[in-house]
């Protein structure tokens, strides 16, 4: 009969109240980043003149800058068509097998795909929620289908480099790599809701409640997925993130395990 670890007492209290401080943080992030959404949704919704005015007087000058500069409008079309969400969510998918398969992070790579998956539905469902329309520009620099807010483009990209560097961190040991890996994520997020503004096709509201709602999310998520203690799985790799007290390590190394 192998070695079972003892249960105290305190196990169990301890571990229900992880959980629900843990369960806690996750509701208060999605909460702040709900008011954020929908308080300035409801503000677009019922055309509260300053934010109706700083946005239409912020779409002309940006327009303006990008079509005085052709070399810009292309570039920015380029960038506008590599970060089209589904491009993002098929490189990630594929980034969430590569951690699954190739490194053994299976509920890790599970939680990135389901926040991406979710992240995507929400920015979908918003945009039907408050249908807000393009802007009016008298010179179009640029066009684009469907609502306005909140910036599809925005949220997504938002939600998919927070995700990809949470899902990357623990596999990422220098600190000089984790910065870049930050760094990059940062500019990437940057220049898409610069690129939906200065095209004209999005308003300076939609692509910041675009990249806080997208932020948001995947904080949310992670702050109920971080401290989660699944069940071992004899190919699954231990997440640093989901090690909870009161638990005992896998005392085994994984490629032990695969050659007993």
């Amino acid at each position: 009969m192998g070695y079972e670890c003892p249960v105290t007492s305190d196990d169990v209290p301890t571990s229900e109240r992880s959980r629900t401080r843990r369960l806690a943080r996750a509701a208060l992030y999605a909460a702040l980043t709900a008011t954020v959404l929908f308080g300035v949704g409801f503000l677009v919704r019922s055309k509260w003149d300053p934010l109706i005015s700083l946005d239409d007087d912020a779409i002309r000058a940006m327009t303006d800058v990008t079509r005085e500069h052709p070399a810009l409008r292309d570039t920015l079309i380029v960038w506008q068509e590599v970060t089209q969400p589904v491009k993002l969510y098929v490189a990630g998918t594929l980034l969430c097998l590569w951690v699954w398969l190739a490194k053994g992070y299976r509920t890790r790579a599970w939680w990135a795909f389901g926040t991406m998956m979710f992240a995507w539905f929400v920015g979908f469902s918003a945009k039907l929620v408050f249908q807000r329309a393009r802007p009016l520009v008298e010179d179009p620099v640029s066009e684009a289908p469907g609502y306005s807010f909140p910036s599809g483009h925005a949220l997504n990209s938002a939600a998919f480099c927070t995700t990809v560097v949470i899902l990357l961190w623990p596999l990422v040991q220098s600190r000089a790599w984790r910065a870049v890996m930050v760094t990059v994520a940062g500019v990437v997020v940057v220049l898409t809701a610069l690129d939906r503004t200065f095209l004209g096709v999005h308003y300076p509201s939609d692509v910041s409640v675009g990249v806080l709602t997208g932020v948001g999310l995947v904080l949310a998520s992670y702050a109920g997925y971080s401290g989660w203690n699944p069940p071992d799985h004899p190919r699954t790799a231990r997440d640093p993130d989901t090690t909870t007290t009161g638990s005992h390590p896998d005392p085994v190394p994984e490629e032990s395990r695969w050659r007993s």
